[in-house]
């Protein structure tokens, strides 16, 4: 390995400075892990330390138009940091990144960022300098020629940085003020309502065992029969998939109408709703 691919490799494991991690590599001969206590001893290496503790705070941020939306999830240790400019300015690029690369995370940590150091290099580099532990989180990108994506953002840090998002794909070929109007309301109601899926049969089984083991629990906790237990469990299971699938939640805007039911009145015949993706910090 050449002393240039040894100082890159420290940089990365260490997040430490270029300067201080060549000075390393000298002194040690180009030993790395010999390199690395020598950062150690002189308390430079930040990095690695930061990555074993916990990043539950951060920022979703959304890029791209109403046929290609993109968001993603970078996470830090503290609110603090959260508004940090570098941080904001790092995140801001890194989500038009993530729109072009369609969500693919592997893929975009190897791109070039302006800079031209790659999105790694950059994120080691902002981890050093800033102190904290950073991680790229979830990424999603939803395409649409058939209809129209809207987005919505609650909690805004700062232009499209906030600490929740969400994103919706209507079908139609309807692109009336109604329609618009409707996606965006939409957005809101998912970003509050946090939706398991669009209708409650596509509700993973996983989360519906869980549930049915919770209920079943409570339920002979009180000392119920297995009859009776068996029929209750059955209603509020039933009641579960109908509140957390987002056709048959109770729209936030007027409560006693189901969202299936707001659909229908807007009376436009190819309307769907297609997708949706929702990320809140700290969930």
């Amino acid at each position: 390995m050449s002393a240039i691919e040894n100082v890159k490799k420290l940089r990365e494991v260490t997040g430490a400075g270029f300067k201080d991690c060549n000075l390393a590599i000298k002194e040690s001969n180009g030993d790395l892990d010999k390199a690395i206590e020598i950062l150690r001893v002189k308390g430079i290496s930040k990095a690695s330390k930061k990555m074993s503790r916990d990043a539950k705070e951060g920022v979703v941020v959304v890029s791209g138009d109403d046929t290609k939306t993109s968001m993603i999830e970078v996470n830090c240790e503290t609110d603090f940091v959260a508004k940090n400019d570098d941080f904001i300015s790092f995140v801001k690029e890194l989500s038009e990144l993530n729109n072009e690369k369609n969500s693919n995370v592997e893929e975009l940590k190897t791109v070039k960022m302006k800079n031209g150091q790659t999105v790694d290099d950059n994120l080691v580099a902002l981890i050093a300098k800033i102190g904290e532990k950073i991680t790229i989180g979830k990424a999603k990108t939803i395409k649409n020629s058939d209809g129209l994506n809207n987005h919505y953002l609650h909690t805004i840090v700062k232009d499209n940085v906030a600490k929740l998002a969400v994103m919706v794909s209507l079908d139609t070929k309807d692109n009336s003020d109604a329609v618009k109007t409707f996606s965006k309301q939409l957005s809101m109601h998912i970003a509050a309502s946090n939706p398991l899926a669009l209708e409650s049969d596509l509700i993973e089984q996983s989360i519906i065992d869980k549930e049915q083991e919770l209920v079943t629990e409570e339920l002979k906790n009180l000392g119920k029969p297995d009859d009776i237990v068996k029929k209750i469990s059955l209603g509020k299971m039933s009641k579960f998939k109908e509140e957390n699938a987002l056709l048959t939640q109770a729209w936030v805007m007027e409560p006693k109408k189901k969202v299936k039911d707001v659909l229908k009145e807007l009376s436009i015949a190819d309307l769907k709703i297609k997708e949706f993706y929702r990320i809140k910090i700290g969930e």
